[in-house]
């Protein structure tokens, strides 16, 4: 079987799994060799899920796994079907605004959330343009937000297999709720930005947005980068998600998370059983 074919094979297996909501205890195929094996079944899949990518999520490489990647961090899809832009249900003591949204976990997966700083994208990256200053960066930003990822796939062991395979599952992305926007965001990246993640009302982690390595353009320029590399460059209206500014927090279906954002709001997230999509 070509590499092409074999590819395509792994990422038909994958995004099954997904659309019947069935968990994957083997990686379904050989476990990619390097990133761009992973990249080369994320392709794959994007075709086979023919759904608009509404965005790309940023991820660390764990520092062991960095020799041999030979990348800081990866991309993957972020979906339009997948983005949740809830209007505030209502506020806090401090009048500040609740958003709430619902999480659909695969049982027997992998699921996780995590506290994220959400780039919108205003205007589209010239085509061909791979390597980017901080400010070139930023003047493709119209806004930032806060948001909640959720990291799911199918494979309960994804992370222990490496970025490869995190790659090659969609970056082991399954969703995103968009909260507030970040008022004077250009002044507010030179403030840390704190956030705090509960789950069933205990805490789980707090972090900063400085705590993105390299901060949160960093992480801006890269997906600028990666994308444009693969033929995929950010287009007006993507988001960019930009790293798991708490940590990342394991959940369960029936589980409920939170995500604060000091002075800013904080997102509500109820986890639900994933169910098979119709005629999977």
């Amino acid at each position: 079987m070509g590499d092409d074919a074999g590819h395509r094979e792994i990422a038909l297996r994958l995004t099954g799994a997904r659309r019947r909501a069935e968990a994957l205890p083997v990686y379904p195929g050989p476990v990619p060799s390097s990133l761009d094996v992973g990249y080369a079944c994320q392709d794959a899949a994007i075709a086979l899920w023919e759904r608009p990518v509404a965005g790309w999520k940023v991820g660390r490489i764990p520092d062991a796994w960095l020799a041999r990647m030979g990348e800081e961090r990866l991309v993957g899809p972020i979906f339009a079907t997948a983005v949740q832009a809830p209007p505030a249900a209502a506020h806090d003591a401090a009048g500040l605004p609740v958003h709430a949204g619902v999480f659909d976990v695969i049982a027997g997966g992998f699921a996780a959330v995590e506290a994220e700083f959400v780039f919108g994208i205003g205007r589209d990256a010239p085509p061909g343009k791979t390597a980017w200053s901080d400010e070139e960066a930023l003047a493709m930003v119209d806004s930032l937000h806060v948001g909640a990822e959720l990291a799911g796939s199918p494979m309960p062991m994804i992370n222990d297999l490496g970025p490869a395979v995190v790659v090659s599952d969609f970056g082991n992305n399954a969703g995103l709720i968009l909260g507030p926007a970040v008022a004077d965001w250009r002044g507010a990246l030179r403030d840390d930005l704190v956030c705090r993640t509960f789950v069933d009302e205990v805490e789980v982690g707090q972090g900063r947005a400085s705590g993105i390595a390299g901060g949160l353009v960093a992480a801006l320029r890269f997906a600028l980068a990666r994308c444009a590399r693969r033929g995929m460059p950010l287009r007006v209206g993507q988001w960019v998600s930009t790293g798991a500014a708490t940590g990342i927090h394991d959940v369960v279906a029936g589980q409920r998370a939170r995500v604060v954002f000091d002075g800013i709001g904080e997102i509500a997230v109820t986890m639900r059983r994933a169910r098979p999509e119709e005629g999977a």
